[in-house]
């Protein structure tokens, strides 16, 4: 199986650099310091389960695309169009496309521009980032992929690409409701995010003020509502169970947004509670705390994109 992994961040550079650890014909496509380091030190992961070091091909030409059987989407939820439209003129016709952001309608957003039988659902579980060029930190979670046909149906490419992640050894599962799994980890991740951009506070000062928490929990409820008109079969004990999980985990975290935001970077601010505001909109569903976080922040994530003095 030739593999392209897109994107050599905190999440393709973790399981793309364990499937070339494990023989597969492995590619990663970079640019700037991130290839030159790669190609000149290899990429190096440093993670809680155990630090490995492998030296896959890297290259900035998207030629490879050409030879891929399977294509790991690992950039940013904003960048999918344009990633699409780029590597749509080099895409086999047996090739498959596995988006790996976060965000609820990815899949949906690729196969307006790629041949929708050509794209999986997926999504990742990781807490890990870039700590330089090449050198990636894996710091939380046990990384898991999760992914799935489009129509939850069972299929041999499914199978393929399990026996892939498998024997790279990370935790992996074909969905057979992919929807609701990407539904349950966009409800985790939109409900703290951006939160945490507005208040610069870490994940167990949030957790811990009772006001802070409401307010996240009122997020998580109107994303299930949200969630539930559109045909996601999400509810209050899923809510409970993300904020189980929510406070199980080290005190000190903050989300990539978070972190995007803080520094001053383009976010997914628009992929997560932006995208509850505007389905709401459209549904005709009040969503006040969404609302009032990402029209709080959009003025910061339009002059990260200098839309805006």
């Amino acid at each position: 199986m030739n593999i392209v992994i897109i994107g050599a961040g905190g999440v393709g550079g973790y399981f793309g650099g364990k499937l070339a650890l494990a023989g597969y014909n492995t590619t990663f496509i970079a640019r700037g310091q991130t290839l030159e380091k790669i190609k000149q030190n290899g990429l190096q992961v440093k993670s809680i389960l155990g630090d490995f070091h492998t030296y896959p091909q890297v290259t900035d030409n998207f030629e490879v695309i050409n030879k891929a059987d399977l294509i790991l989407l690992c950039v940013k939820s904003w960048q999918i169009e344009a990633m699409a439209k780029k590597i749509k003129p080099l895409l086999p016709l047996n090739a498959t496309v596995l988006p790996l952001q976060n965000g609820a309608d990815n899949a949906d957003r690729l196969s307006l521009i790629l041949p929708s039988a050509q794209v999986l659902a997926g999504l990742c579980r990781i807490v890990s980032k870039i700590e330089s060029p090449g050198v990636i930190d894996h710091f939380g979670y046990e990384p898991e992929i999760v992914f799935g046909e489009v129509n939850n149906e069972p299929s041999l490419r499914l199978e393929s690409i399990k026996i892939a992640f498998d024997k790279a050894g990370f935790k992996n599962r074909a969905s057979d409701n992919i929807q609701r799994d990407i539904w349950l980890k966009f409800l985790f991740i939109a409900s703290i995010s951006a939160m945490g951009a507005l208040t610069r506070s870490v994940l167990g000062v949030m957790r811990e003020d009772a006001f802070i928490r409401d307010q996240l929990i009122k997020t998580a409820e109107e994303i299930v509502t949200v969630g539930n008109a559109l045909g996601i079969d999400i509810g209050q004990s899923d809510i409970d169970t993300c904020f189980q999980v929510i406070d199980k985990i080290d005190f000190d975290t903050t989300m990539s947004l978070q972190r995007d935001m803080m520094e001053g970077k383009p976010s997914e601010l628009e992929n997560f509670n932006g995208y509850i505001v505007h389905q709401g909109d459209k549904l005709g569903i009040d969503t006040p705390v969404n609302d009032f976080i990402y029209y709080s922040l959009r003025p910061m994530e339009e002059k990260a994109r200098g839309a805006r003095r």
